[in-house]
């Protein structure tokens, strides 16, 4: 892949935890010449895949629709259950700007690939985010209202009509969201508590459209065979919400109810930028940026030679 060329990163969202069809997908992408799989991640009570992966703009488009035929022709919705929000088999598609790339492009190129799987698997596409074709559809907790189960109801609403594909859901695949964005963090912290009521009340504290924090969206879920719950959040903008503001609310918030955090985890991969914030915060470092990691500073001093 030429160091010139645009470098976009695509991150699918699949409703499965099934390891053979997570296999599978991930096939799709492993055997597109130009496009580099990063990172996926899959779980029971999410019941859903979080793939990571780059590539100049046709190995990206290339890997994004075979990764999501592969999805649609094995995953049936109608026999799937979990505890995250989905629309669909391929749930959500985003695309962000990495090098040489512009977030018009990005917009651009998610209309582009919604258009050519619409037409290619007559699914119901909905644009969000930075790509959306109508105000309510920036924030991807109003597209997904309903959910599955209720998407053929939503769907017969004013305003409701899909960007690309057919008015109604795809018999086994629902419908998709496709959408433009910056790089975000998908942080989650467990609580030392069965309790998902509990959870709930922490995730709502936290949620920014609920009257918690800016750019930050968040769930509660329960993790069954760890007899705990689990705050799963998204985090727009960690430049404008840093990591150690979010743990530090989730701390408050759950102490309130005597639920101890007993772990963390990134979903995804994660800014180096976002951990250098939480490592100023934490350890009281002035001057920390990217030029004093030794690997950053090893790996742009050999690019120069």
């Amino acid at each position: 892949m030429s160091y010139l060329r645009k470098v976009i990163e695509c991150i699918p969202n699949f409703s499965t935890s099934d390891r053979k069809v997570v296999e599978a997908i991930l096939d799709e992408i492993r055997r597109i010449q130009d496009a580099r799989l990063l990172d996926y991640t899959f779980d029971g009570y999410y019941n859903r895949l979080v793939v990571s992966f780059v590539g100049d703009e046709d190995s990206v488009l290339q890997a994004a629709l075979n990764s999501a035929t592969k999805a649609i022709a094995l995953i049936d919705m109608n026999k799937h259950k979990g505890q995250h929000p989905r629309l669909g088999a391929v749930d959500v598609v985003p695309f962000v700007p990495i090098r040489n790339a512009t977030m018009e492009d990005c917009v651009e190129f998610a209309r582009a690939f919604g258009r050519g799987l619409a037409e290619a698997h007559h699914i119901p596409i909905y644009l969000y985010g930075e790509a959306a074709s109508r105000p309510e559809a920036e924030d991807i907790d109003w597209v997904r209202q309903g959910e599955y189960e209720g998407l053929h109801e939503m769907m017969k609403r004013p305003g409701r009509e899909p960007d690309f594909g057919p008015n109604e859901p795809h018999q086994t695949a629902g419908a998709t969201i496709v959408g433009a964005r910056r790089i975000m963090v998908g942080f989650n912290v467990n609580l030392g508590t069965p309790n998902l009521e509990v959870a709930r009340r922490v995730a709502r504290a936290v949620h920014g459209k609920k009257g918690g924090l800016t750019d930050v969206r968040a769930m509660a879920a329960m993790i069954p065979e760890k007899d705990m719950t689990q705050i799963g959040m998204s985090i727009g903008d960690f430049k404008k919400t840093p990591l150690y503001h979010v743990l530090e609310l989730v701390k408050i918030e759950a102490e309130r109810y005597g639920a101890p955090i007993v772990g963390a985890e990134f979903c995804g991969l994660v800014p180096l930028q976002a951990l250098i914030d939480v490592a100023k915060h934490y350890l009281e470092v002035e001057e920390l940026e990217e030029d004093r990691i030794i690997e950053i500073a090893a790996q742009k001093a050999l690019e120069q030679t």
